[in-house]
């Protein structure tokens, strides 16, 4: 579904889809209500919540580069510890290769946090927007450059106030 030429450009992150958005109503059906497309206009999408965590990308796959030559050496110790003293280093090799399992375990790991870091990121700034957009539609939050309110004041507007009548007797 490509959306009308006339539409503005949906901004999404590098790799995602964007979201389908659903056909505009027509204006035949006099409900008043404005449909948009699109990214909501009272709350932009800024640009730092888009961009993707390149960093921690190559962190995560140093890491694992560097647990696939750690176990790329082990093959090739063990390899030479055969071929110059044979059986008699196989203790030796046993311990070495158990330090360089753990080692290259324990990077291959450090990787796959960092791949974590990145999705919880993703699903942070994902529920800023939309916590952010929910917002400004319940009419809690100030428009982009209004004041805000403080949240006795809004209690105050809220709460409906009697006419004076009057001192009482």
């Amino acid at each position: 579904m490509t959306p009308p030429p006339d539409s503005p450009p949906l901004a999404t992150a590098p790799g995602v889809a964007p979201a389908q958005t659903p056909p505009a109503a027509s204006p035949a059906r006099g409900d008043g209500r404005e449909h948009r497309r699109g990214a909501d206009p009272l709350y932009p999408v800024r640009a730092s919540d888009i961009e993707p965590y390149t960093g921690l990308g190559y962190l995560s796959k140093l890491f694992r580069l560097i647990a696939i030559l750690l176990l790329v050496l082990l093959v090739a110790e063990v390899g030479v510890g055969l071929s110059s003293e044979g059986v008699d280093s196989l203790r030796t090799l046993i311990t070495e290769a158990s330090r360089l399992i753990v080692v290259a375990g324990v990077l291959w790991g450090a990787g796959d946090l960092a791949t974590l870091l990145i999705d919880i990121g993703h699903d942070v700034r994902a529920t800023r927007i939309l916590l952010g957009r929910q917002a400004m539609h319940m009419g809690d939050a100030p428009l982009p450059g209004e004041p805000a309110m403080r949240a006795d004041d809004r209690a105050r507007a809220a709460t409906p106030r009697a006419p004076d009548a009057g001192p009482q007797r």
